[in-house]
């Protein structure tokens, strides 16, 4: 009892630390951005930004350019994670399986999309596989997005999986397991575990990759952000609002990871018997 009241006390410690190592940082960001402003005789100009975010006319609450931008970017975002997440299971699945001419195929599609820059694939998507697939913008950022972030989930997954011990392979087959099921109900459940982190990690880089379309003209939060800037000449409060956006949407991807981890850790697992 004694020695577990230290350590939570300890633990406690370390977080209020930690907190206050953050908050103190976060000042000395705050004061030297203050004072790189303050020299040529900048005036701040917050108030300017709150009919962007949000409005009323005639009492009815109306989204402003920024929280529809935003809105654009949870949509493009979410639905090219799911497209990722799917596309990357199954590279990983023909990386690993018998046939070679599935593994060349992924290889290959992994060597072209991580050897590559991720703006130069959202214009070869919008410019030359688009007229072919008679598809929009917004189609062409999620698709070009998906292909993107989805041979880095590919190659987490794959770790994942490789990383796991022969013998559960081995436990599944003596089971009666054929190659789907193990997939589906020892690998996958166990590996998924072990990945989480890092996948969450580019779950993340994806929110922030999705900026680049704005290149494309899709009205997304940074399209927005450059439009009003355009306008009114706000560039510091403009700019410093939509990084608060994006980072309290990578925070809150973060929070919700690592809440699902502790679930998952806590939680048994039905396979967890096999040797």
């Amino acid at each position: 009892m004694d020695a577990h009241f230290f350590r939570t006390a300890g633990a406690g410690r370390a977080a209020f630390a930690d907190y206050g190592k953050f908050l103190l940082l976060a000042g000395l960001a705050v004061g030297m951005m203050t004072l790189g402003t303050g020299g040529p005789g900048y005036t701040w100009q917050w108030y300017r930004v709150a009919p962007f975010l949000c409005s009323t006319q005639q009492g009815v609450w109306k989204a402003g350019p920024l929280l529809q931008g935003l809105l654009v970017t949870l949509e493009i975002s979410a639905l090219s994670l799911l497209c990722a997440l799917v596309l990357g299971l199954t590279t990983t699945l023909l990386r690993l399986s018998a046939s070679f001419t599935a593994r060349a195929m992924a290889r290959g599609y992994l060597e072209l999309i991580r050897n590559t820059p991720l703006l130069i694939q959202i214009f070869l998507v919008y410019f030359v596989l688009a007229p072919v697939l008679d598809i929009g913008a917004f189609a062409s950022a999620v698709l070009a997005l998906s292909l993107f972030e989805g041979a880095y989930a590919a190659e987490i997954l794959r770790a994942g999986i490789v990383s796991l011990d022969r013998g559960q392979w081995e436990a599944a087959h003596s089971l009666g397991l054929g190659r789907f099921d193990t997939y589906r109900h020892v690998i996958l459940p166990q590996a998924f575990r072990h990945v989480l982190p890092p996948l969450a990690g580019q779950g993340i880089s994806l929110i922030k990759d999705s900026s680049l379309v704005s290149t494309i003209a899709i009205y997304d939060l940074t399209m927005q952000g450059q439009k009003i800037v355009a306008e009114t000449f706000l560039a510091f409060e403009i700019w410093f609002t939509v990084a608060a956006i994006y980072l309290f949407m990578t925070f809150g991807l973060s929070l919700a990871v690592r809440t699902m981890e502790r679930c998952m850790n806590r939680a048994p697992f039905r396979g967890q018997g096999l040797p």
